[in-house]
């Protein structure tokens, strides 16, 4: 008695072909061929390359993210502002300029404080490759303007108050 199981490369499969159909002649035949088993080319074992962006690259895709978690958290936390304010009256013209140069010195000096980091970090990641070099110099360069604009901010304020004559 035979072994049941899938036949092997030496044995034999009955298949069955029909000839292209002829009037008046319908017929079959019987052919039998070898079955060998499909194998799969020889390949070369290699290791699965797992390639990452370099560290600047990952970066610059999660800055973006941070930043919009910052903005949320800042949307979050805020007190809420009332128009009315302390003094009761609507403020004076050197008031709002005052207010002004406040809120031009810290978002410049937070600009700043970025674009410090990000230099900084480029800097730190760039591992030798000198075009990641020169764009941390020209991020630092970039901090170092703002810096100079926010130390510089109440002059131009002051400036801006004596021509409207506040």
């Amino acid at each position: 008695m035979p072994t049941p199981g899938p036949p092997g490369p030496a044995e034999t499969t009955p298949t069955t072909t029909q000839p292209a159909h002829l009037p008046g002649r319908p017929e079959e035949t019987t052919t039998t061929q070898p079955n060998p088993r499909p194998t799969a080319p020889p390949t070369k074992s290699r290791p699965i390359e797992c390639r990452q962006p370099p560290p600047g690259r990952r970066l610059v895709r999660r800055l973006p993210v941070a930043l919009a978690l910052a903005a949320a958290l800042l949307v979050v936390f805020a007190t809420p502002a009332f128009a009315q304010g302390s003094g009761g009256g609507t403020p004076s013209l050197s008031g709002v300029i005052d207010n002004l140069r406040n809120w031009i010195v810290g978002i410049l000096a937070g600009v700043a404080t970025l674009f410090l980091t990000i230099g900084g970090l480029r800097y730190l990641t760039a591992g030798g490759d000198p075009g990641q070099v020169e764009k941390a110099k020209v991020a630092l360069k970039s901090a170092a303007i703002g810096y100079a604009l926010a130390i510089l901010a109440p002059l131009l304020v002051s400036i801006l108050a004596s021509i409207v004559g506040g």
